[in-house]
């Protein structure tokens, strides 16, 4: 009957996406085509009178399995996406992007170019108009191409010399791909999102041609408009703009403030902390001990000698002031109970020693001040320092000792 025949349908269906799915999850590219093939031709030979066309799974699945598979070639994968643009009006545009991405991704950039030209000029009724983000990022991505083509032609000139500008035909060549390129770069970051790379490129074509008032405006509303969401490299390339720039001090530390809020862990946080440890500012300086111990709190810093070496400066220097010790004590009183397990354990100090030695040195000064010279990551370092006869070990030893006091002030 009809409604048997429904039912076994749907079943046989249900049961071959879950084959496919279990092959994708093993990766076995090959079992997944073989049984994504059965599925299709089960669409094709249904006889129920429910009009099924081909949806969004086929695509997905389709694309992550010639993606991955061995004897998968291009032509297939673009005769594969030349189906899924012709099946899928509603999708069509997507279908686009992802044909484009993976021509991209093969170095095939001509090819991606022309897609994108076809797609922008792709009309279908009311679908055009339900599809305007779809088709923005099209002509965003169109966009990024002609900027890609802009700077092979800025670095032909450039390569050339002074002499090179007198090529007028290369030149208004690369003006003609900085005009397309700049019109459509300008208008996606318009849109609320995180359009980082167009941003980047926009702000490299305008401060080639000088205009860095609109750089400014552009890194600024991309960084601070409320309606675009948090995104910690918008605060970056506002800081790395500013300090192209030979912006003050106070305007870059401005910035760095906000990504330290963001991201305490950014690895800027050095440039961060170098900055405020100059500063004459007592409140500067304070700020400083705080971006370099809130670094150090994650794993992917253990190991950075270049952060050691900022907290081992600043906290010897308030050391030997005998000034603002409080400073330390506030910092180390939410860290006394994890970070010696973190830092400072001997299976830690003894690797250290053994691939860093300078790495080891700041850690040491860090926790003989912070434990005292009982400390097993400093009583291990210094003794192997002295051992070795490193002059600098010895001094670190004696400057540990002869300040062992500070430690009971600061554990309180």
């Amino acid at each position: 009957s009809s409604n048997e025949h429904k039912l076994n349908f749907k079943k046989s269906k249900e049961a071959c996406l879950s084959y496919i799915q279990d092959a994708l999850l093993q990766k076995q590219w090959k079992r997944a085509a073989e049984f994504l093939t059965c599925y299709v031709e089960s669409l094709e030979k249904d006889y129920s009178r429910e009009h099924i066309g081909p949806s969004e799974m086929i695509w997905r699945l389709g694309t992550e399995i010639l993606w991955h598979h061995s004897q998968n070639s291009m032509k297939e994968f673009n005769c594969f996406m030349e189906q899924m643009k012709t099946l899928g009006v509603k999708r069509y545009l997507k279908v686009c992007l992802e044909h484009v991405f993976h021509l991209l991704c093969n170095g095939q950039i001509d090819e991606a170019y022309q897609n994108l030209s076809l797609a922008e000029s792709w009309r279908f009724g009311e679908q055009t108009a339900l599809q305007d983000k779809e088709m923005k990022l099209i002509q965003a991505y169109r966009g990024l191409l002609d900027y890609y083509s802009w700077s092979k032609q800025k670095n032909i000139l450039l390569e050339q010399g002074e002499d090179g500008f007198s090529d007028l035909a290369v030149e208004q060549e690369m003006h003609s791909y900085f005009r397309k390129a700049a019109v459509n770069l300008k208008e996606i970051i318009k849109i609320p999102g995180v359009w980082d790379i167009f941003v980047k490129c926009y702000v490299d074509l305008l401060e080639f041609y000088g205009d860095h008032n609109e750089a400014r405006q552009v890194l600024n509303e991309y960084a601070y408009n409320s309606r675009f969401p948090a995104n910690p490299n918008a605060h970056v390339y506002l800081y790395q703009f500013l300090k192209r720039q030979g912006e003050s001090k106070k305007s870059l530390i401005s910035a760095l403030k906000i990504l330290h809020d963001i991201v305490p862990s950014h690895e800027l946080m050095i440039d961060f902390n170098t900055m405020l440890q100059k500063s004459k500012k007592r409140k500067k300086r304070r700020l400083g001990l705080e971006v370099i111990f809130a670094a150090l709190d994650y794993a992917g810093w253990k190991e950075n000698a270049k952060a050691w070496s900022c907290l081992a400066r600043q906290v010897k220097q308030i050391v030997i002031s005998e000034k603002h010790l409080d400073w330390i004590k506030q910092e180390w009183n939410s860290r006394k109970d994890w970070w010696p397990a973190f830092h400072f354990s001997r299976y830690l100090a003894k690797r250290n020693w053994q691939e860093n030695k300078s790495l080891s040195y700041e850690k040491a000064l860090v926790a003989g001040i912070l434990l005292g010279k009982g400390c097993k990551y400093f009583k291990y370092v210094s003794h192997q320092g002295c051992k070795a006869q490193l002059k600098r070990f010895r001094m670190l030893k004696k400057f540990v000792n002869r300040h062992n006091p500070v430690h009971l002030r600061i554990s309180g």
